[in-house]
Formats: C-alpha cells, sequence, structure tokens
C-alpha cells in the first residue's frame, strides 16, 4: 500500500489583504527543500484565505439590527457579532447563552456562521474574520496560480475547524476543494462478503483536511499549509459543495 505523508510547511509570513498566497506558499515549501509532484494535495487553512481575501471585519463598523440585538442578549454576545453572524447565515437553528448555531449561506451548519476573533489583529476595538465568499473558487484560484508558477496542478483543500453534533472537540473539514476526488461512492459495489453497499460513501475531504490538521495545529503553531503526499488521487471537478447533506435528507430539522 501506498505510503501516506503530511508535512507541515513552516515560515509563512502573517497574512495581510492583498496578499499574493501562492507565492507566499511556494516560497515557505522552498524554504524547506520541497518541490511539488504530480498527486499532491496542499491544505490550507481558511484563516489565511480569508485575509488575504479581506474578509476581515472591525465591529465598529457594525450597526446592529433589532434581531441582533434580542439574540444577543439571548446568547450573552456582542450585539455587533450577532450582527455579522445573521447577515452571514440563512437560518439560526439553535440558541443559548453562549452558543448560536446557524446555516450559514454556503450550507455550512455551525457556530457563529464560520466567524472567528482568534488568531487576528485587533486595534482599537474588535474584529471578526468572516469565511471566503466563496471557498471552492479560493481553492480553485491557488491550484490555478501554483500550476501557472510551476507546471504541477496539486489537488487544493481550503480547512476549517468544525465541531460535530454529539461529539467533543472540533476537527479539521473542508469548507473549499479543486482538483480533488472529494466524496468516494461505494453505493453499488460489494464488501469482501459480497455485500452490496447501500449507503457508503467515503469523504475523502474531510479526512485529509482531519489529517493535516493535526499536524498544522489550531491555536499557536502558526503552519496554517500541509503538504500531503502518496494519497491516490485524480484530478476531479467534485468541490466543498457535494458534501453537504441536502435539506431535503436533513433529520434534524
Amino acid at each position: 500500500m501506498p505510503t501516506l505523508s503530511v508535512t507541515p510547511i513552516a515560515g509563512l509570513p502573517m497574512v495581510r489583504p492583498g496578499d499574493d498566497l501562492p507565492a507566499l506558499i511556494l516560497t515557505a515549501l522552498a524554504g524547506q527543500k520541497l518541490a511539488l509532484e504530480p498527486g499532491d494535495i496542499l491544505v490550507v487553512a481558511q484563516k489565511i484565505v480569508s485575509k488575504s481575501e479581506g474578509r476581515q471585519v472591525s465591529l465598529a463598523t457594525i450597526t446592529p439590527s433589532q434581531d441582533a440585538i434580542q439574540l444577543a442578549k439571548e446568547t450573552e454576545k456582542d450585539p455587533r457579532l450577532v450582527e455579522l453572524i445573521l447577515r452571514e447565515s440563512t437560518t439560526v437553528l439553535r440558541k443559548k447563552p453562549g452558543v448560536l448555531i446557524v446555516r450559514q449561506k454556503l450550507g455550512l451548519v455551525g457556530a457563529q456562521a464560520g466567524i472567528d476573533q482568534s488568531n487576528i489583529e485587533h486595534g482599537a476595538d474588535e474584529n471578526a474574520l468572516l469565511l471566503p465568499e466563496d471557498p471552492d473558487r479560493s481553492a480553485r484560484r491557488i491550484r490555478d496560480a501554483i500550476a501557472a508558477r510551476t507546471g504541477v496542478r496539486p489537488g487544493v483543500i481550503v480547512s476549517d475547524s468544525m465541531n460535530r453534533p454529539w461529539r467533543l472537540g472540533t476537527i479539521g473539514g473542508a469548507i473549499g476543494c479543486a482538483g480533488i476526488q472529494v466524496l468516494d461512492d461505494r453505493r453499488g459495489k460489494h464488501d469482501i462478503y459480497g455485500r452490496e453497499m447501500k449507503v457508503t460513501m467515503i469523504n475523502r475531504a474531510d479526512s485529509i483536511a482531519t489529517a493535516a490538521t493535526l499536524v498544522m495545529g489550531e491555536t499557536t503553531e502558526r503552519t496554517p499549509v500541509a503538504l500531503v503526499r502518496g494519497f491516490p488521487q485524480e484530478d476531479n471537478v467534485q468541490t466543498a459543495r457535494d458534501i453537504i447533506r441536502p435539506l431535503e435528507e436533513d433529520m434534524f430539522r
């Protein structure tokens, strides 16, 4: 069986709006004497993608609506932050003091619409970092830019931390993908005893993102990129949106 390696890529500077993220990644790879090879996958933390795309917002610029003010009282959160969460969401699913679970505009379900305030610069007032507007597009742009400069088209995953119902702790998940098989659909195939599989779909993208998160870290490690090598994959048009379960199949609404 092939050997899978996951290598954290260190040396990236603090990313700012407008930075050439593919160039920064390639410079960091060169600093570790690594050259991309066909079949490689780059896992890139959502945070640096959002920063490079200018998705950081000062809460001083946000005027909360009455809905946000009321919801902020119920959840004990900053009304300006709640206003941002509502703007980035389609549905409030659960709420209690300290917790606000929503369906984000991309279809992702989680706390605060993926809006984060950790590991970002704060000025005189608080800031918040939103998810990329289109993480699949972000992944494609990184992939295309790297291919144009190196001749190698790596798979790219934009990863983010995720919580899961009934499980403690965060794991890495794929919110943007380009050039990889996101789902391995085994339905209709047979197991080792010849039994037909009815529901088996393997989420490759989330599995890779989780493995990369183990070496990238999620707090002070400052390694927001990982190189995954040895994973059998072919160029594919699937995206992270293909992971999201359709609303008509949601049994927990």
